[in-house]
C-alpha cells in the first residue's frame, strides 16, 4: 500500500468486513473519518465534502461506500492538490450504482483485500516461494510440521484476524455470527433491497455445497430445495449471489482464456468460492470432526483454501488466478498468470495416487496449449496438503500448500 499512496492521489482498499482494511489503513494514516459510525460526519458530506476531507494526509475515510457520492468530492480533491498520498479510503461493499466506475484513473490507485493466508496465520513455513518459482526456483521443503488435522482446523477457523487468538469452537462461533449478519442485514444494506433471511440462507447453503465447482445459477437453485421447501427461482439466486459479490463474501474465479492447439472447446463458466473457506464450513454447519469423516467435501475446501492463497500471494506480482476447463474433459484448477508468464496448478488433498493423476492430467494440458502464442508453462505444480516439497522426475513440481508463501 505505501508503494501505491506514492504514486496516486488516493488508494481504495477493498474487501469483506473483518478481514482487517482499517487497521492496515491505519498503520500509514495521519488522520481519520469513520463514516459508518460517525453520524455527524455523514451529515457533513451532504452539506460540506470539504470539512470531511480535511485533515492530515493520508486521511483515512472508512467505509466510504455509506456516503458514496464522496467518491466524486475525493476525485476532485486529489485533482486539485496534484500531490500523491492524499487519501486511503477503505470499503466492505460496492454501491449500488457502482460510482466507482466513474473515472478514478491516473488518480486511485485499487488494492484487493482478503482474510489472511495461512504465511500470516503462522502454519505455513514459506519454504516455496511462489513469485521464485515463477522465476525458475524448483520446490524443495522437508517435512512439514503442520499436519492435516491442522489444516482441516484452519479450514474452519478461517483467515479472519479478529479470531486469531479465539479458541476454535469460539472462533468457528464468530464466523457462523458473521455470516449470520451478512444473511439478516449487510445484503439488505448494500442496495436497500428487502430480502428472506431463510432463502438468502437457503442459497448460501447450496453454494457452500457446490464450492470449487462451476456449478450453474440453475444448479444452485435446484438445490437449493429442501425441507419441504421449493427451490428458488434463477433470477431470485442470481441477485443474491451479484449482491454477495458486491459485499465481497463471494469471490468467483474466472476462466482461463487460453490459445489451443486442439479442437477442444473452452468452457467459459467460472467456479464458485467464498472469500475463505471457513464460510461455507459455517454454513453448512460443519466441524473439523465431520469435514474428517466427508473427504469429498473436504478436497473442494482444500481447493478453494488453495485458491484463496494463490490469490493473496498472487497478488504482490501483479498476478491473476482463473481455472481451465474444456469440452474434452481435461481440467486445471488454477491457472496462475503474471506478466512474466504463468503456470498451472492442479489441487489435491494428497495421496500418491492423486498425485500421480493429477501429474500426468497437467503434463497433457501442457501440450493443448499453443505455447507459440501462449508460451512455455513456467511450472507445473500439483499443491497438496502437507509433506515434502520437491520435483518429481517428469518435471511437475509437488508443492505443500503448507510451505508456501508469496
Amino acid at each position: 500500500m505505501k508503494d501505491r499512496l506514492g504514486s496516486a492521489g488516493a488508494v481504495l482498499i477493498e474487501g469483506p468486513k473483518a478481514c482487517g482494511k482499517t487497521e492496515t489503513a491505519r498503520q500509514l494514516a495521519a488522520s481519520e473519518v469513520l463514516l459508518d459510525i460517525d453520524q455527524n460526519a455523514r451529515a457533513a458530506v451532504a452539506l460540506n465534502p470539504a470539512l470531511v476531507l480535511d485533515g492530515e494526509t493520508p486521511r483515512l475515510i472508512d467505509e466510504w461506500q455509506v456516503e458514496p457520492a464522496i467518491w466524486n468530492q475525493i476525485r476532485r480533491a486529489v485533482d486539485d492538490r496534484g500531490e500523491p498520498g492524499q487519501f486511503i479510503l477503505s470499503g466492505s461493499a460496492v454501491p449500488a450504482d457502482d460510482v466507482t466506475r466513474h473515472s478514478g484513473a491516473g488518480r486511485i490507485a485499487r488494492l484487493r483485500m482478503r482474510p489472511m493466508s495461512l504465511i500470516e496465520s503462522g502454519l505455513s513455513s514459506g519454504a516455496i516461494s511462489l513469485s521464485a518459482l515463477l522465476a525458475g526456483s524448483k520446490a524443495k521443503a522437508g517435512e512439514s510440521q503442520a499436519d492435516l488435522g491442522d489444516l482441516v482446523a484452519e479450514i474452519a477457523r478461517g483467515g479472519w484476524p479478529g479470531f486469531r487468538d479465539r479458541p476454535l469452537k469460539a472462533a468457528m462461533d464468530g464466523v457462523r455470527d458473521y455470516l449470520g449478519e451478512v444473511t439478516r442485514t449487510d445484503i439488505n444494506q448494500v442496495d436497500g433491497v428487502r430480502r428472506d433471511p431463510g432463502r438468502v440462507e437457503r442459497m448460501i447453503a447450496s453454494l457452500a455445497r457446490n464450492i470449487a465447482t462451476t456449478s450453474s445459477v440453475s444448479t444452485l437453485a435446484r438445490d437449493s430445495a429442501g425441507g419441504g421447501e421449493e427451490p428458488l427461482k434463477d433470477q431470485t439466486v442470481a441477485e443474491y449471489l451479484s449482491s454477495l459479490e458486491r459485499l465481497f463474501v463471494v469471490e468467483n474465479q474466472p476462466p482461463w482464456e487460453a490459445h489451443l492447439r486442439s479442437r477442444s472447446r473452452l468452457r467459459r463458466a467460472p467456479k464458485r468460492h467464498f472469500v475463505d473457506p471457513s464460510l461455507a464450513v459455517a454454513a453448512l454447519g460443519a466441524d473439523p470432526a465431520a469435514l474428517m469423516r466427508d473427504l469429498n467435501l473436504l478436497g473442494f475446501l482444500f481447493e478453494s483454501l488453495a485458491i484463496r492463497d494463490l490469490r493473496i500471494y498472487a497478488q504482490p506480482i501483479r498476478g491473476e488466478v482463473t481455472h481451465y476447463r474444456d469440452s474434452s474433459g481435461l481440467e486445471v484448477d488454477a491457472i496462475v498468470e503474471s506478466p512474466d508468464g504463468w503456470a498451472a496448478i492442479e489441487v489435491k488433498l494428497g495421496g500418491s495416487d492423486a498425485v500421480d493423476e493429477a501429474a500426468a492430467s497437467l503434463l497433457k494440458f501442457a501440450e493443448t496449449v499453443d505455447t507459440g502464442r501462449c508460451g512455455q508453462p513456467k511450472f507445473l505444480a500439483v499443491v497438496v496438503a502437507t509433506g515434502y516439497g520437491l520435483t518429481r522426475a517428469d518435471g511437475v513440481q509437488v508443492v505443500p500448500l503448507v510451505h508456501l508463501a508469496p
